[in-house]
């Protein structure tokens, strides 16, 4: 299968993500109105009330996303890997989806006990070709590492979903030491793996520009017919700032709240359908190129022995594998 026959194939797993999404992007500005309306109207303290109901609204998110999103999320990357290896998907792919997700991860807990320790391992890896960046010398050296850093925390970001992939790969190992075999294929193939960067930012430029840039102008116009509603929280803010320095000046511009919000809601759409809809066409060909390498060079006890000696958390994460 190509690669854009998987995603298409796998697109209904990003539909059912982006409804979810989408009914939580619409609770939480719900929640936030009505707590703003609500003691507005009852004592006046209108801004009290959004802060209360943004407090519940990020709560019923973080619950939504930990015990709903996580099951479509975990079954794409399983329905992709599926695809990539075996090169054929079964006609019910969300089905079949939901089932591995649940075969390997028998409880909440244990996926994000395993996608925790993924993450962690990554980021520490990824820190360490940074500090080699940083190494080159000279006064580049620092510019150098940061952009490094920059290219290394984007792809990590890929690379923690492929090693989850390579978990579900690897069904006749248990989840932590699929996980390890998953890092030991970052520390081995990383140069390999790094040629994904110009693809990843490409993309992802280009879409921040056209989608961001369509929904900045869409939300202008909606907020730009609540100018009174900036205005008193324009006044709310001057009034409970601290110091002049807490408190840009921009902000006591109703109109430049107006823009700034319009641009917030416009990156969080685009973030919202980026990662529903382009994040797992780049990832596709990503993921591709991850499982190659591992399938191509299976990590060895040897290799296991060589990222134990330069990543802590391998090390405790080797040892969870080896309980």
């Amino acid at each position: 299968m190509t690669n854009f026959q998987i995603y298409k194939k796998t697109l209904g797993f990003s539909l059912r993500r982006v409804l979810i999404d989408f009914l939580t992007l619409i609770l939480f500005a719900g929640l936030i109105a009505a707590g703003y309306f609500i003691l507005e109207k009852v004592n006046g303290n209108g801004m009290i009330g959004l802060l209360i109901g943004l407090f519940a609204a990020i709560i019923a998110a973080v619950i939504i996303s930990r015990f709903v999103s996580f099951k479509l999320k975990a079954g794409q990357i399983a329905m992709m890997t599926k695809g990539v290896t075996e090169g054929e998907l079964p006609d019910d792919v969300i089905a079949a989806g939901k089932s591995v997700v649940k075969e390997r991860f028998i409880t909440v807990a244990a996926y994000f006990a395993v996608t925790g320790a993924i993450k962690g391992v990554f980021n520490e890896l990824g820190r360490l070709l940074t500090k080699a960046g940083e190494r080159l010398g000279g006064e580049t050296g620092k510019t150098v590492g940061s952009i490094v850093s920059s290219a290394v925390a984007t792809l990590i970001s890929y690379l923690c979903d492929c090693c989850l992939g390579w978990v579900f790969y690897r069904k006749d190992k248990g989840a932590f030491k699929a996980s390890c075999e998953g890092a030991v294929l970052f520390f081995k193939h990383g140069k390999t793996l790094l040629k994904n960067v110009g693809r990843i930012f490409g993309i992802g430029l280009l879409s921040f520009v056209v989608i961001g840039g369509v929904f900045f102008l869409i939300f202008a116009l909606i907020l730009s017919n609540f100018m009174e509603f900036f205005q008193t929280m324009a006044v709310w803010l001057a009034e409970n700032a601290e110091s002049a320095e807490e408190f840009p000046e921009l902000l006591k511009d109703p109109q430049m709240l107006m823009i700034g919000s319009s641009i917030l809601l416009a990156v969080i759409i685009w973030n919202f359908l980026h990662s529903t809809f382009i994040r797992p066409f780049v990832l596709t060909g990503v993921l591709r190129n991850y499982m190659e390498s591992g399938i191509n060079d299976m990590p060895t006890e040897e290799s296991f022995e060589s990222v134990k000696n330069v990543s802590r958390k391998f090390a405790k994460l080797a040892e969870k594998a080896d309980a």
